[in-house]
C-alpha cells in the first residue's frame, strides 16, 4: 500500500498566488473609486463651486454700483484645474482702431481707471443661454477661469471701445460659462454691464474651430490667420467670445464674434 504524499510547497505558492490576486483586486478598486472621485470633483464639484462664486460676485458688483462706489476689488485666486484654455498669440492694440463698422454708433469711452489684473468689473449676460456671469481682467485660469468667470484678454479692447473686446471661458468644468455658446446664432443678443453703462452687442459670426495659437480672431480687426475666409476687413468695435472645442478637449478653439450695436448709460 502506498502512502500518498502531500506537497506543502505547491500549497504555499498557490497561497501567496490567492494573496497576491486579492491585493491587486484591492489596488484596483481602490484606484477605481479614486478615479470617480476625481471625475465627480471636476465634474460637478467645480461646475457648483464655480457657479455660486461667480452669482456671489455678479450680485456684489450689482449692489456696489447701485450704491455709486464703483466697480469690484480684487479676486483672491483658487486652485484646480480645466479642459479649457484661452487663444494664445498676439492681440491687437485696445481701443486704438478708428471709426467704427457699418450702422454703429460710435459710443463714447468707458469711464475709469483701467481694472486691475483678476479684477472682476463687468457682468456678462448672454440670454439666449441664460448666462450671467462677471467679466475679470486677464485670462489667469486659477484667478479668473476656474472660478468660473470670463476672462478679458488683455491689450484688447474694453466694453463700448473701438476694437475688439475679447474674452476667454471655460466650456467644461469649473462653471463652464460656455459651454453652450456654440449654440449662438446671428443677431443673438449679448449684453455686457459696467459700473458707467450696458453695451449690447449682436452676434454676427462664428468660427466653429480654429487652432489655439490663431491670435488673429483676438486682433483689433479680429480675422483668423489659420483660415482667413473668417473674419473682418474693416475697424469697428467687435466683441469676441473664445473656447475650447470639442468638449472636454482643449485641441481646437471655438470663436463668436458680435457688433456693437447700442450703449445705455447707468
Amino acid at each position: 500500500m502506498r502512502v500518498p504524499v502531500v506537497h506543502q510547497q505547491g500549497r504555499r505558492r498557490r497561497a501567496r498566488c490567492s494573496r497576491l490576486l486579492w491585493n491587486g483586486a484591492e489596488i484596483l478598486v481602490t484606484l477605481g473609486v479614486v478615479l470617480l472621485l476625481l471625475v465627480a470633483h471636476q465634474l460637478w464639484w467645480t461646475n457648483r463651486q464655480a457657479r455660486e462664486g461667480a452669482e456671489r460676485k455678479v450680485q456684489a458688483l450689482e449692489r456696489e454700483w447701485g450704491e455709486g462706489r464703483g466697480g469690484g476689488g480684487g479676486e483672491d485666486g483658487e486652485g484646480g484645474s480645466g479642459g479649457d484654455r484661452p487663444v494664445t498669440g498676439g492681440a491687437g492694440a485696445s481701443g486704438g482702431g478708428s471709426g467704427a463698422a457699418s450702422g454703429t454708433r460710435r459710443a463714447p469711452a468707458a469711464a475709469g481707471a483701467r481694472p486691475s489684473w483678476t479684477q472682476a468689473y463687468a457682468v456678462l449676460t448672454i440670454p439666449r443661454l441664460d448666462l450671467r456671469v462677471p467679466v475679470a481682467e486677464g485670462v489667469s485660469k486659477p484667478d479668473v477661469l476656474n472660478k468660473g468667470y470670463a476672462g478679458h484678454y488683455p491689450d484688447t479692447a474694453q466694453p463700448g471701445r473701438a476694437g475688439n473686446f475679447a474674452l476667454a471661458g471655460h466650456r467644461n468644468t469649473h462653471g463652464e460659462p460656455f459651454r453652450y455658446v456654440n449654440r449662438l446664432r446671428r443677431g443673438d443678443r449679448i449684453e455686457v454691464e459696467t459700473r458707467d453703462a450696458t453695451y449690447t452687442y449682436v452676434v454676427d459670426r462664428t468660427l466653429p474651430q480654429t487652432s489655439p495659437r490663431d491670435g488673429g480672431v483676438i486682433r483689433e480687426i479680429p480675422r483668423s490667420t489659420v483660415r482667413p475666409a473668417y473674419g473682418y476687413t474693416d475697424p469697428g468695435y467687435y466683441l469676441t467670445l473664445t473656447t475650447c472645442t470639442p468638449e472636454y478637449t482643449s485641441k481646437y478653439r471655438l470663436v463668436v464674434w458680435g457688433k456693437l450695436t447700442s450703449m445705455r448709460p447707468r
